[in-house]
């Protein structure tokens, strides 16, 4: 290394954070004379000539420095307390198993990121389910051993960068490199911010710089990635650098409302429609054609349940069990910890609806997300929704992809089929796909109904 003493002396390379320093090396330093950096003595071809050199006398002191600025900028002291020690690794009771197992793998990930710090890891899910928890506790245990950190929301980076144009103390291009050149860096809310352009490529620089130099980087978000700038997308899915982890337990810290997860309130409501307890209806009285409808239904709806595949479409009258069979998969689903997503047709299109209010935490095309792509959908009571051309092109599009990606749906209808959109229609009857089921019991109250005026009229001929 040559020493620091020289005639021409070239500017700091901008990528390395040099505080302000009266006396910025040891003056007995037999390497640098005190100057605190060095220049490496190199070809001319070499991508580091030129480029200086923290001197070793005073590489504790700036590694101590860049650990105080990046904590003060961080959140880090009202976070101290969640910690991997107190996260509930199998969240609330009540979670369906898929939604525990999730929680599970999530912690598991963290810990093991938090031991090796190497590579990334996007934390995904919604509201409360203990994202900003994992990468806090990742934070506060690279902090405890040392490890300089940045833990950040992604609003309040941005608010710092552009606080750093009025800054007289810290430059903006010397708070830029300490964000994305910090040792740990943690994004927290992902997606909040506002995307303006400006806002887009600041976060585009800071990823990709931490991408090209692989340095540790932990984000949050409640996103999907198809809503994430398509640059900083095609880094967060590439696995050779990028561990995902999607969390799907629901609020934990409201767990009296479960926005996001009313497909699971509606399978609540309906936890005691299962296989076992379905009437066949044998002692009712009614055809054997009728009761090998039904029986025919059963079939493909167990059958269906041990092994989604298709489409499936029960019609009928109302109360002719067609619900109850829907009902009857789902619950055999989420035994099995793999809970569909289950939906009234009028409910859901209310739910879409919900967001054009101003004050919804969600857009309409991450809540349509959740529908149109659900491993398993369940859509009941299809044809009682208000009819609009928005309604049309909603249930179109849900239809149509769902229809061409092959994923597994169960829909039920007491309406005539082909009095639907034709396009719907021409879906529902592909028999390569879908299986239609026409329950032709009467419906099970009314059936009741007549079966007691048939014992009242034979008791008053007696």
């Amino acid at each position: 290394m040559q020493s620091g003493k020289t005639d021409s002396v070239s500017e700091p390379d901008s990528e390395t954070v040099y505080p302000q320093h009266d006396t910025p090396g040891d003056p007995n330093c037999p390497l640098c004379g005190g100057i605190g950096y060095l220049r490496a003595d190199l070809p001319i071809n070499h991508p580091d000539f030129g480029k200086l050199q923290i001197c070793s006398c005073r590489s504790k002191e700036i590694s101590q420095q860049v650990h105080e600025r990046l904590f003060s900028l961080s959140n880090l002291d009202a976070l101290k307390h969640l910690t991997f020690e107190n996260f509930k690794a199998c969240g609330r009771v009540g979670l369906w198993p898929a939604e525990a197992d999730s929680l599970e793998l999530a912690y598991n990930q963290a810990r093991q990121f938090s031991s090796k710090l190497d590579g990334w890891l996007l934390l995904q899910g919604g509201f409360g389910c203990g994202k900003t928890h994992l990468a806090a506790a990742i934070a506060n245990f690279a902090v405890s051993m040392g490890v300089p950190t940045l833990f950040i929301t992604v609003p309040d980076l941005l608010d710092l960068l552009r606080m750093s144009y009025q800054n007289k103390e810290t430059t903006y291009e010397e708070r830029f490199v300490q964000i994305r050149t910090a040792p740990l860096l943690i994004l927290d809310d992902f997606g909040t911010q506002n995307a303006t352009q400006w806002a887009q490529e600041k976060l585009f620089q800071i990823i990709n710089y931490r991408y090209i130099n692989r340095k540790p980087t932990v984000v949050t978000t409640n996103m999907p990635l198809n809503e994430i700038e398509e640059r900083i997308r095609s880094r967060l899915q590439d696995p050779e650098l990028v561990t995902r982890v999607r969390i799907k337990a629901p609020d934990y810290r409201n767990p009296t409302i479960d926005i996001g997860h009313h497909e699971k309130s509606l399978l609540a409501l309906m936890h005691d429609l299962t296989f076992d307890n379905f009437d066949l209806r044998e002692n009712e009285g009614i055809t054997a054609r009728d009761q090998k409808s039904l029986q025919a239904a059963f079939d493909a709806a167990y059958k269906f349940a041990k092994k989604p595949q298709g489409w499936l479409l029960f019609s009928g009258y109302y109360a002719c069990g067609k619900t109850h069979l829907a009902a009857a998969i789902g619950n055999y689903l989420a035994a099995i910890g793999s809970p569909p997503q289950v939906v009234s047709v009028p409910a859901m299109l209310d739910h879409l609806r919900a967001t054009f209010n101003p004050n919804s935490s969600a857009t309409l095309d991450r809540r349509f997300e959740e529908y149109r792509t659900a491993p398993v959908l369940i859509l009941d009571d299809l044809g009682t929704q208000s009819i609009s051309p928005w309604v049309e092109e909603k249930l179109f599009q849900l239809f149509n992809y769902r229809y061409l990606a092959k994923l597994p749906t169960v829909i039920t209808t007491s309406s005539y089929i082909d009095d639907m959109d034709l396009r719907l229609v021409s879906r529902m009857k592909d028999t390569r796909l879908c299986t239609i089921y026409a329950i032709t019991v009467p419906g099970y109250h009314e059936a009741s109904e007549k079966k007691g005026k048939r014992r009242k009229s034979h008791r008053s001929t007696k």
